[in-house]
């Protein structure tokens, strides 16, 4: 992998405006009619506040419009987040495929790397707090696409695609707005690995695999080198290199007690 060091980040907003949705469009990953199941009552009750007509005098109607509108940001946040609850369910196929007996889940690997960015020692020019956000939305369009892996065979470009789509998707569904402008430009920050933010954040998603890799070799008895290899040499800071060292080191020590 190429190491970059841009001057700016380069992760534009979308280039049309979000739109917003009255009703949420089913959903399913295979089709990309995507599957959501929602709550019918509290779709429906919401329906009816957004439904009201705003009374005539200027008082009322402003209270009466600001009330729809609080209805309708509150029926897009539950919307977004019973969405995400994919990201709690999905297992990381990587274990799947090794045959890893309950393997971890897409938000369990997000919220690993969350806490790297929390404690990782400061880093020149780096906003940790950015670093924490970027953490938790990097994968989030894998509450539609899935985990998409090397040994599916998708090409790099068409797993872009999908997941992109499933991004602006998921921002529809949030009721886009400065928040969804804000998870879609830390995901194109990271998805171009665009600023010290991101390289940091990259390392953070690899030394997370690897140390994850290391638990399951001692909790399973298995020898999972490929995720070892796969890293090797591809690290961009000083954070992420001295962090894979020492699980490195600490694999070798594990090796050869076992062969005692």
């Amino acid at each position: 992998m190429a190491v970059t060091s841009p001057a700016t980040r380069i992760a534009p907003p979308l280039n049309r405006p979000f739109l917003s949705r009255s009703t949420l469009r089913p959903l399913h990953c295979a089709s990309r009619k995507f599957l959501f199941l929602g709550n019918p009552t509290l779709s429906s009750a919401i329906v009816a506040v957004r439904c009201q007509k705003p009374v005539s005098d200027g008082f009322s109607s402003m209270e009466s419009t600001k009330h729809v509108a609080s209805a309708s940001s509150v029926s897009s946040s539950i919307d977004f987040l019973t969405l995400c609850h994919r990201l709690k369910t999905t297992k990381r196929k990587g274990w799947i495929n090794q045959g890893i007996n309950g393997p971890e889940s897409i938000a369990d690997h997000m919220y690993r790397m969350a806490l790297m960015a929390l404690i990782a020692g400061d880093l020149a020019g780096v906003n940790r707090e950015r670093c924490i956000k970027m953490a938790i939305v990097h994968d989030i369009a894998e509450a539609i696409v899935g985990d998409i892996t090397p040994s599916d065979g998708v090409p790099k470009e068409e797993k872009n695609r999908r997941e992109t789509a499933a991004l602006k998707e998921m921002c529809k569904v949030l009721g886009g707005g400065l928040r969804a402008e804000e998870i879609t430009e830390l995901w194109l920050e990271y998805e171009n690995n665009a600023s010290l933010e991101a390289n940091l954040v990259k390392d953070f998603d690899k030394v997370e695999m690897i140390l994850q890799a290391l638990e399951y070799e001692s909790e399973h008895g298995k020898v999972l080198d490929e995720f070892f290899i796969s890293t090797a040499g591809k690290f961009q800071t000083e954070i992420g290199k001295s962090w894979a060292a020492e699980i490195n080191a600490r694999r070798k020590c594990q090796q050869t007690n076992r062969q005692r």
